[in-house]
């Protein structure tokens, strides 16, 4: 990772692991209980994210889980039983990056990248406040996909901590339609407005690989560039 951006100029680049909450979903097989499970993922994957930072690179931390556990459980609980079911592991989580800077640390959030309907997808009003109890300083989410476009109204409501970044998708992998410009930059401007510009990331909403052409993936991004300038030629305009 570090050679590929030495080779092509990248100053500073980031690496992606999976956080304690989705790795203890891949089975247990020795573990008495879930519990015990998350413990022994978040001591095993704290290695790695520490490796991570340790070679200068950004941790990503991408989980699903949070959001995506919702949907897996049958029958569904109760918002306020998720609620609590999705605090151990944000807890988990916050033990493995313990000591870590938290301004090295982003992470994702996703309904799942999967091709469906979305329908059944929890709200991002209910479990806003679990995402920012995450020692992270950056959030990525979901935010282009018509199921959550919407959801950029949650954050009028809800103060961004202090010195926390957003990161919303303001380009998707659910569609292969090339979103405009002028879309991006709108979305990006929402956000903006609510948290403050200089709290801002323009992102994706989740992995573009394997899920869209990667011509079709090329040129979301570019809609992405030229969304930005869109948006930071506005945002200039408006401070002046």
């Amino acid at each position: 990772m570090k050679a590929a951006m030495a080779a092509t100029g990248v100053s500073d680049g980031y690496l992606n692991s999976v956080a304690p909450a989705s790795c203890a979903r891949f089975g247990n097989e020795y573990y008495a209980d879930d519990e015990e499970i998350l413990a022994a993922c978040a001591d095993a994957m704290r290695e790695e994210y520490t490796a991570i930072i340790d070679a200068g690179l950004i941790l990503q931390l991408d989980d699903p889980a949070i959001a995506e556990n919702w949907d897996q459980i049958n029958p569904a609980p109760s918002v306020a039983d998720y609620r609590r079911f999705t605090m151990k592991r944000v807890e988990a989580l916050n033990y493995a990056i313990r000591g870590l800077p938290q301004d090295r640390i982003r992470f994702h959030l996703c309904w799942g990248s999967w091709h469906g309907p979305h329908t059944t997808d929890i709200p991002m009003a209910d479990i806003i406040d679990v995402m920012l109890a995450i020692n992270a300083g950056t959030y990525l989410f979901e935010a282009a996909n018509v199921r959550h476009e919407h959801e950029w109204k949650v954050w009028r409501d809800v103060k961004l901590p202090a010195g926390k970044v957003i990161a919303p998708g303001v380009i998707s992998h659910s569609t292969n339609v090339i979103e405009h410009p002028e879309v991006v930059a709108d979305r990006i401007l929402r956000y903006a407005e609510a948290v403050g510009p200089g709290n801002v990331i323009a992102s994706t909403d989740c992995g573009l690989g394997g899920r869209v052409h990667p011509q079709i993936a090329w040129a979301k991004l570019e809609a992405l560039v030229r969304g930005t300038e869109l948006a930071t030629r506005q945002l200039g305009a408006q401070a002046s």
